[in-house]
């Protein structure tokens, strides 16, 4: 072996940002061996119909004349035949009042008008608070599901809406709710607004293609939301216990935090937003040309609006109707945003060769690949790390961890997930040892990631295969010597191994039979009872290799190595990671992360903070 060093750092060949993970990654690859597959991918027509109570909850509150044109147009849409309900909620105005008596009077007449506007279509009911509650309480207390099979539709009274409203979204509710091929719980309504809002501070601008009519999209619409029952009362149940704990939805990035800190308890989106970020949920948005939509807000002076702005859309109707109006396409052939407008893939599971290859190539940045291997870490410190890594906009990289709940949530969420046993026997590696049942989990671990890296150099990608038991700290978490004659680096302390993509280190050290000859050697080593990892193992494969140009990377030299004794220590100039060992309980690495100032997480492990980078 050549060229073995300890002293590597005054030379700094790539910085993770360009080498570990750069900016965010686009790709249009397909949802890969999503959980719940659609067995047709021209999938438009919905199942038989189904048996669901959908009701309209009309919020009011001081304003005859919008309450009127929003009542109109509901009542001109096309019901289909359908027993539909309408709730009316109207809200007390504020006492003691000096103007009691032309409020009381404006009051009776929109009870006058409500009393007498006939509804055909179902149940009408009034709901007239004896006290004003405020916007927040119209929307919380508006509904309770009485069962999985209900649907609130919740319309401020500026709202006008198309005729065509209903029918969309019954089509919609049978093709996203009850089609069990084409549903998934994470989605948790419909709005029919036109997209026009970014919350996300910094975010991209909302931009989508004239052919998308339908995408997904974290942020609730207030100006006609469809609400999905059981997100909903996982919602008001969230929010009645955080709200007896005196936890404010404060979520740093956003731009609704500062709406909230200004007028506190007024308004519910805060809230709302805080809760799907912590989730991880989805709302279904349309898209249609020239700035029309299903439902159009006049934006009359209120609550939100000091004074009339005028309508935000046109509304939609018969004769401005595309043919592509009605096509419901499968979930894995629309796009996902999060509050950045920034597209995620969810669902991403590899579980072959071949799709290994096509989400290399999509996540890749500048040539390069991380594998960051989850064996043995627990889920907070794994929420914590992928937080860093929003924060520092570090987005080529793959998780590699055994099957559990948690490793197909990271995936749901955008993750791309390697789930180590469904890989490893979908290329037979299994076949391939020889020893105890005891040891399959760590030559797993080390198997899945000689792979990935083979993969990496066929495709010409450089990779970084790292443990969870490190933290990035900095742009450019790792360094490594700036010559190129080094083809891999291994650490002194921890698991970090880089591999330079080339075609030396493809043919002359993987080899075509690699993979058997790397087994071969985990065997033995385990016979004799050693204790292995992967990093030993590459180190004593690479001995063999004749002109293989091995480094060592001291991991101290730019690092903050953190363990059970230290306290009050300091990341200090020029750090780029933080680590410890791999057996170092989850709650001390907590506490030293706290006293550092990098725990990042809430108590429910979400991210503290959303984090847009263009």
């Amino acid at each position: 072996m050549v060229g073995l060093k300890t002293h590597l750092v005054p030379l700094l060949l790539f910085s993770l940002s360009a080498l570990f993970f750069f900016s965010y990654f686009h790709s249009s690859l397909p949802l890969l061996s999503s959980p719940h597959p659609n067995p047709n991918p021209n999938f438009t027509l919905h199942p038989p119909n189904p048996d669901f109570t959908f009701i309209i909850k009309l919020l009011a509150y001081n304003r005859l004349d919008s309450l009127s044109r929003c009542l109109r147009s509901l009542a001109a849409a096309d019901y289909l035949s359908d027993r539909v309900h309408l709730h009316v909620h109207i809200d007390h105005f504020t006492l003691p009042d000096d103007d009691a008596d032309l409020k009381l009077l404006e009051s009776r007449r929109i009870l006058d008008f409500v009393d007498g506007f006939e509804w055909r279509f179902g149940e009408k009911l009034v709901h007239y608070r004896t006290a004003n509650v405020g916007l927040q309480a119209q929307w919380l207390e508006a509904w309770w599901p009485s069962s999985d099979h209900e649907f609130a539709f919740v319309v401020e009274d500026d709202l006008e809406v198309s005729p065509l409203y209903y029918k969309f979204l019954k089509n919609l509710i049978l093709n996203y709710y009850y089609n069990a091929s084409n549903s998934r719980p994470y989605i948790y309504g419909a709005s029919l607004q036109r997209p026009r809002f970014v919350p996300g501070k910094h975010g991209n601008k909302l931009k989508l293609d004239d052919r998308t009519r339908l995408f997904l999209y974290q942020l609730v619409g207030t100006w006609g939301q469809l609400l999905f029952p059981k997100p909903w009362k996982e919602f008001r149940l969230w929010y009645d216990k955080n709200k007896a704990k005196g936890i404010k939805p404060y979520l740093d990035g956003m731009v609704t935090t500062g709406w909230y800190k200004k007028i506190g308890e007024k308004i519910w989106t805060p809230w709302f937003i805080k809760f799907i970020h912590t989730r991880g949920y989805f709302n279904i948005y349309t898209n249609f040309l020239h700035e029309r939509a299903l439902s159009v807000s006049h934006r009359d002076a209120g609550v939100n609006y000091g004074k009339t702005a005028g309508p935000d859309s046109h509304i939609l109707d018969e004769s401005s109707l595309e043919f592509k109006f009605w096509d419901m396409q499968p979930l894995g052939d629309l796009k996902w945003y999060d509050f950045c407008f920034r597209e995620i893939f969810p669902e991403r599971v590899v579980a072959s060769l071949e799709e290994l290859g096509s989400v290399l190539n999509s996540v890749q940045k500048h040539n390069n690949v991380i594998f960051v291997s989850l064996f043995g870490v627990k889920e907070m410190v794994i929420s914590n790390l992928l937080c860093h890594f929003e924060s520092l906009n570090l987005r080529n990289y793959i998780l590699i961890g055994p099957e559990s709940e948690f490793l197909f949530d990271l995936a749901r969420r955008g993750h791309s997930v390697i789930i180590t046993n469904r890989f490893l026997e979908s290329v037979g590696a299994y076949e391939l040892l020889t020893v105890h049942n005891s040891y399959v989990q760590v030559i797993s671990e080390i198997l899945v990631k000689v792979y990935v890296l083979q993969k990496c150099l066929e495709s010409r990608y450089s990779s970084w295969v790292v443990d969870g038991n490190m933290l990035p700290v900095s742009m450019d978490p790792f360094v490594v010597e700036s010559d190129p004659s080094y083809d891999f680096y291994v650490g002194t302390s921890s698991e970090l191994f880089f591999a330079r993509g080339s075609s030396f280190a493809e043919k002359d050290v993987w080899g075509t039979d690699f993979i058997s000859k790397f087994a071969m050697m985990v065997n033995s080593l385990l016979v004799r009872q050693q204790s292995i990892s992967f990093g030993y193992v590459m180190a004593k494969f690479l001995e063999l290799k004749k002109g293989v140009r091995v480094n060592i990377l001291d991991e101290t030299s730019f690092g903050l190595r953190i363990d059970n004794s230290n306290v009050n220590q300091s990341l200090g100039d020029g750090k780029k990671i933080v680590f410890w060992p791999k057996d170092m309980a989850s709650d001390i690495v907590q506490k030293r992360l706290q006293e550092i100032g990098i725990w990042v997480i809430n108590d429910d492990s979400s991210c503290k903070a959303v984090v847009c980078h263009r």
